[in-house]
């Protein structure tokens, strides 16, 4: 998706969180918690002293950044939403996520490259390959361990509350300009999660419903990017 945005003259910030890509990666389990991420996110946004944001975002970037814009509404301008939610806790998580959430406690030492190159079978063997490589051993997965664990299941889970706040913002004060995509081979966040977030996101148009692409909808982003761009520059 870079290539796309870079190439029509925007300027794109795409930060790991901790523990991911490049990122610093605590060993601790514990470090690793929905505030922690979030507040690293609000930290960077004021240092970059960022504006006229459109933020971007799948699966925790969603969980997470979708949280932010209603403290800081001045810096957002547009949204690019794909496959992710808002961590409510206010209802009940799918089976599909709860499996994964088994399957990943289950496994404190996922191979990562191996997940991707499943779910996107288009992927080289080198881009599966960079997905492992920020990880070379069980030691440095603290933080691909503790995601699934993160997700808010009660209404006081760490983050709930925040997010119920974010979705009554989204749907009541949100002014800038919404696209949405759909990878809609997700089994967990697919086109019913997203219609129903979508419904939550004030003047957001009809989603475009990506038929090949699955939970990793920036694998596939390219044109999602280019369709985005022409929506956003339409107004």
């Amino acid at each position: 998706m870079i290539p796309v945005f870079t190439g029509a003259g925007f300027r794109v910030i795409a930060p790991d969180l901790f523990g991911f890509g490049r990122s610093d990666k605590p060993t601790e389990d514990a470090v690793y918690t929905f505030d922690f991420h979030r507040d690293a996110l609000k930290a960077l946004i004021g240092e970059l002293d960022l504006k006229n944001i459109t933020l971007v975002c799948q699966d925790w970037g969603g969980l997470l950044g979708l949280t932010l814009p209603m403290e800081m509404a001045q810096r957002f301008t547009r949204l690019l939403v794909m496959n992710t939610t808002l961590g409510t806790g206010d209802a009940p998580l799918s089976a599909g996520f709860l499996g994964w959430r088994k399957w990943a406690a289950e496994h404190p030492d996922m191979e990562v490259g191996k997940l991707l190159g499943r779910a996107c079978p288009h992927l080289a063997a080198d881009e599966r390959a960079a997905y492992d490589a920020p990880f070379p051993d069980v030691r440095y997965k603290a933080g691909v361990r503790r995601f699934p664990q993160l997700v808010p299941d009660r209404p006081n889970a760490p983050g709930a509350e925040i997010s119920r706040a974010a979705r009554d913002w989204w749907s009541s004060q949100w002014t800038g300009t919404s696209f949405m995509a759909i990878g809609m081979q997700d089994p967990v966040l697919g086109a019913p999660v997203m219609q129903a977030l979508r419904r939550h996101i004030r003047g957001c148009p009809a989603a475009l419903e990506v038929a090949e692409a699955g939970h990793f909808t920036p694998e596939w982003g390219g044109p999602i990017a280019a369709k985005a761009l022409a929506h956003f520059l339409s107004y």
